[in-house]
């Protein structure tokens, strides 16, 4: 079931988003060369709790870790370790908020140091089909709408879309319903209303959108070890057009 959310509703989610959105953007700037995956996710995770939150990834369905950090090659869902950021690295990073009985979701690409132009182009491209889509977050328009305009941005760039994983309705549950892919035909699937609450987040590959999990059965990478990147936000669908709810202002 879809959920609607009233004014009240939608200001909660606005605290949740806000801290995940800062935690989100601390992640960015210690994603630099030397930098262990582990040290980034502690600051994250320290960060959300100091703000009386709660880090919404940390031991969901399992997952060890307070956010997904995932380099290079890597799509979603990475594990922090002891591993080190190097010069040239891409690494994408997950977070999610906990807070006052509801979520808030959002991912970003960080380019560590100096990176190839198409490293560049691959993360400009995955957060312009994210504001391709957002344009289409307008009551009366339909899911099928949000993913095609994601869809052609990418694939315009020569760019590909993961399939198997997708967007998703954001509220007291980190996913509910309704699902919301990066692909898709204009006009199908769900209406959006007013209220509604979603979570658009492209997945797009350097090259083949082929993908699998390791052996940590969390972890997707390319199967090609092409480069993976992110770029997501939690957005309310309002009568006056969409609005981002995790923006760390």
């Amino acid at each position: 079931m879809i959920k609607i959310r009233n004014e009240a509703h939608i200001q909660k989610l606005r605290e949740s988003g806000r801290i995940a959105a800062a935690a989100l953007a601390l992640g960015g700037e210690l994603s630099k060369p030397g930098a262990t995956l582990i040290s980034i996710d502690t600051a994250i995770r320290n960060f959300i709790e100091s703000h009386g939150a709660k880090p919404s990834f940390l031991h969901y369905n399992g997952f060890p870790a307070s956010a997904c950090i995932s380099v290079n090659e890597e799509v979603i869902h990475g594990i922090p370790d002891m591993r080190r950021l190097k010069e040239g690295d891409i690494v994408s990073i997950d977070v999610g908020a906990y807070y006052h009985g509801f979520h808030g979701d959002c991912a970003n690409t960080f380019a560590v140091g100096e990176v190839s132009d198409e490293a560049k182009r691959l993360i400009e491209t995955t957060r312009n089909s994210f504001f391709k889509g957002f344009e289409k977050i307008v009551e009366g328009n339909r899911i099928g709408d949000i993913g095609f305009a994601v869809q052609t941005e990418a694939e315009s760039a020569g760019f590909s879309v993961v399939r198997e994983y997708v967007g998703h309705g954001v509220g007291e549950n980190l996913h509910e319903s309704p699902d919301v892919p990066n692909y898709g035909r204009p006009g199908r699937g769900p209406r959006l209303m007013n209220g509604m609450v979603i979570a658009v987040e492209p997945m797009i590959c350097e090259k083949s959108a082929e993908i699998r999990v390791l052996d940590n059965d969390w972890t997707v990478v390319t199967v090609d070890k092409g480069l993976a990147a992110h770029y997501e936000n939690t957005v309310a669908v309002t009568a006056n057009g969409p609005m981002i709810l995790t923006d760390p202002n």
